[in-house]
């Protein structure tokens, strides 16, 4: 876990992520702090996000965005439109 954690906290630079001890269903609480040390963000996480490529890059594209809004540099309907426009992946443009 202490490498997971390095691999978060160079992709969230400036903030500063710390991951719990896992609970009985393997879930740990990740806590992203800005550099002041007040927590920005706070959300469970399953061991398989952290062990999985695909899904740990999409944690981090995840918090990057939940970031972004805590910073109030993206706004949440912003986001909605933006995932409208996305095409479903295993569908075709006519």
């Amino acid at each position: 876990m202490e490498r997971i954690c390095r691999l978060l906290n160079d992709a969230l630079t400036p903030y500063q992520a710390h991951l719990a001890a896992a609970d009985a269903d393997g879930n740990r609480q990740l806590v992203l702090r800005d550099p002041q040390g007040n927590v920005t963000l706070q959300r469970a996480v399953s061991s398989r996000q952290l062990q999985e490529q695909s899904l740990l890059i999409d944690l981090v594209d995840g918090l990057h965005r939940d970031v972004q809004i805590a910073e109030g540099r993206l706004q949440p309907c912003v986001i909605a439109a933006l995932q409208q426009r996305q095409p479903i992946h295993g569908t075709f443009a006519s």
